[in-house]
């Protein structure tokens, strides 16, 4: 749990650097954004009783879309048309969401009961057999790395004609 903490407030720390005056950047509060959303639509299922669910899990992608996606307009709106400037910031958007959804989940898991509660949670990830807490959220972070690449390209490729060329 500790190594996510570091990684999390060192995110934290790199976001903060770009603004002026420590004003909240744009990558955090949208990565803020995308971890609220996931979180009360994991909240809503788990209530509803559709936790076990599979294929509703997938949805948080569309909430990491949005996400990543309001960054970019933001920064389009703002002027900032360089490549290089906003594919960082998409990335950095939904690693922003990514660390504090895990974060999120790690608390959860640990309120709900540790380890016994991660027995309940869907063996169809990385691994199967019996995760611990730790391993199960390493397990949703290297998947939530992954994921976030590949919505930064597929961002990025969507908003490519607004870039300055070289």
């Amino acid at each position: 749990m500790s190594i996510v903490f570091y990684i999390s407030e060192v995110l934290i720390y790199l976001t903060f650097l770009k603004t002026k005056d420590m004003k909240i950047s744009t990558e955090f509060y949208n990565g803020s954004i995308i971890f609220f959303t996931i979180g009360v639509y994991f909240m809503l299922m788990y209530v509803l009783g559709f936790s076990d669910v599979v294929y509703l899990r997938l949805v948080n992608v569309l909430f990491v879309f949005y996400g990543v996606n309001r960054t970019i307009q933001t920064n389009l709106a703002e002027g900032k048309k360089n490549f290089v400037y906003n594919a960082v910031s998409a990335m950095m958007t939904s690693l922003v969401g990514i660390f504090l959804s895990i974060l999120g989940l790690i608390i959860f898991s640990y309120i709900k009961g540790g380890d016994a509660y991660v027995q309940t949670l869907s063996t169809t990830f990385l691994f199967g057999g019996n995760p611990s807490v730790i391993a199960y959220s390493f397990s949703l972070l290297f998947e939530g790395i992954a994921s976030s690449v590949i919505v930064t390209m597929l961002i990025m490729l969507y908003w490519n004609n607004q870039f300055k060329a070289d």
